[in-house]
């Protein structure tokens, strides 16, 4: 069986022959542009005001985080192949996107679980949530959070990295993704799922089912409110919510769990786009720039810059 040499590999989009490569370009740009602002944004805000620093925008601040570490993991080199042409990436490069998109998909996974129980505890037992969610707790949760991402992260990419890969060097993908590097080897793939397996159910299934508990319970207590408004208000917030989580979960597990049979190249990288660009972009919208007190923060800080302008 012939091995190739992995000093570098050739990208090979599912749009590579597209002959509308400029409006890619553009969707792309756009879609990383906005997300990116709109993070940087958040943290801003949250940054300067200080009765955001509590735990909820605390969360909030790391998964703006985490949003711009997976759109800029991947979407830069895929923006500069879709533009020059230029598909070619190195065996550094290469692991470094895949490190980091693992990174922050493991970190995203355990966040928005831990952001739904932070809405849990807040609705269903508001009397115990300074309680539950101290500040001392709430550190703890974020460097748990990013302790067991790094980790598992380095544990998916290193056995890839060590794989042999058989006749090509071209990935079907628009970035390194582990599982399509994993198709491309002709050995050493078992320590690859084994850790994979683990990876679905504690990074997948167990939050994801956590996190629909949650809102179930919270969508109980919403069903008890009186008043019409503020039900249709807390109803419309809680459903936002939980069909990110689903998105997020569905599309993410997806990528892991068809079938050989019906695997597609293609379908892998629409439900990749998903994750690591529609997602990025509506995590703002939906979690923070439709929270009351962001909004407030948001015009205070838009009034301080306008401030220093006119004082300048």
């Amino acid at each position: 069986m012939n091995q190739t040499s992995t000093n570098d590999f050739h990208l090979m989009p599912f749009f590579s022959q597209s002959g509308n490569k400029l409006l890619i370009f553009n969707i792309f740009f756009f879609i990383y542009l906005i997300g990116l602002l709109m993070n940087i944004l958040i943290l801003s805000v949250i940054y300067v005001n200080d009765h955001l620093h509590a735990p909820l925008y605390i969360f909030l601040c790391n998964l703006s985080c985490i949003d711009i570490c997976s759109t800029t993991s991947t979407i830069p080199k895929l923006l500069d192949v879709t533009l020059s042409g230029n598909n070619t990436i190195s065996f550094t490069q290469c692991f470094s996107q895949t490190f980091f998109f693992l990174l922050a998909a493991s970190a995203e996974d355990i966040l928005l679980f831990i952001m739904a129980y932070d809405r849990y505890v807040a609705v269903c037992n508001p009397l115990h949530y300074h309680h539950l969610l101290s500040h001392r707790i709430c550190i703890v949760f974020i460097v748990t959070i990013w302790l067991s991402a790094s980790l598992n992260s380095f544990l998916m990419t290193i056995p890839v990295s060590k794989m042999s890969f058989c006749r090509s060097n071209i990935i079907q993908h628009f970035f390194c993704e582990a599982n399509t590097l994993t198709r491309m080897s002709c050995a050493g793939k078992d320590i690859f799922y084994n850790i994979v397996y683990f990876e679905l159910i504690f990074f997948g299934l167990f939050p994801f089912f956590c996190s629909l508990t949650s809102y179930i319970k919270i969508i109980n207590v919403i069903l008890k409110i009186k008043s019409s408004d503020g039900k249709k208000k807390a109803f419309s917030t809680c459903s936002s919510h939980l069909a990110v989580i689903i998105l997020y979960y569905t599309t993410g597990a997806s990528m892991y769990m068809i079938p050989p049979s019906k695997y597609s190249h293609e379908m892998e990288q629409i439900a990749t786009i998903l994750c690591t660009a529609v997602t990025p972009m509506l995590n703002p919208l939906i979690y923070s720039l439709r929270n009351k007190e962001v909004k407030k923060g948001l015009r205070k800080f838009v009034g301080l810059k306008s401030q220093s302008e006119n004082e300048l």
